[in-house]
């Protein structure tokens, strides 16, 4: 009888914080991916007619024509080249102040020449230290 007079009638301040931290970080995670979702949902019904656009899977073209009823646009990704998204697809719209660097085909034959000798000299100079020291 006296044993049973002595159990702790509170509970760890430890577990009493996990039990009530779980669903209010379960809260913040859920409202901030509510807030990113609304944004993107923004930014795709942003992009209209004109507006030049990057796709989810790294498309970069020109919206030339959209439908509203089915939700798509027509793309255009090179002169006399369009494609049919659906409006989801927008990953997002290039501004004017965005800068992105174009493909210099100049350059990437520089660097490869550049490379190549390198690869030549870093392999002779491996084959020289197989052979292990040059001891007079």
């Amino acid at each position: 009888m006296f044993l049973a007079q002595q159990t702790s009638g509170g509970g760890s301040p430890i577990l009493l914080f996990l039990l009530l931290g779980m669903p209010v970080m379960l809260f913040l995670m859920m409202r901030s991916q509510r807030k990113k979702t609304a944004q993107q949902q923004n930014l795709q019904r942003s992009a209209g007619i004109g507006s030049e656009i990057m796709t989810t899977a790294g498309i970069f073209g020109t919206i030339v024509d959209e439908d509203e009823d089915e939700g798509t646009i027509v793309l255009e990704i090179a002169p006399n080249t369009q494609i049919k998204l659906i409006r989801g697809a927008i990953a997002r719209v290039i501004d004017e102040d965005d800068e992105y660097e174009e493909y210099d085909e100049e350059d990437d034959d520089e660097n490869a020449v550049v490379d190549l000798a390198d690869a030549e000299h870093e392999s002779s100079a491996d084959a020289d230290n197989a052979e292990g020291p040059i001891r007079p």
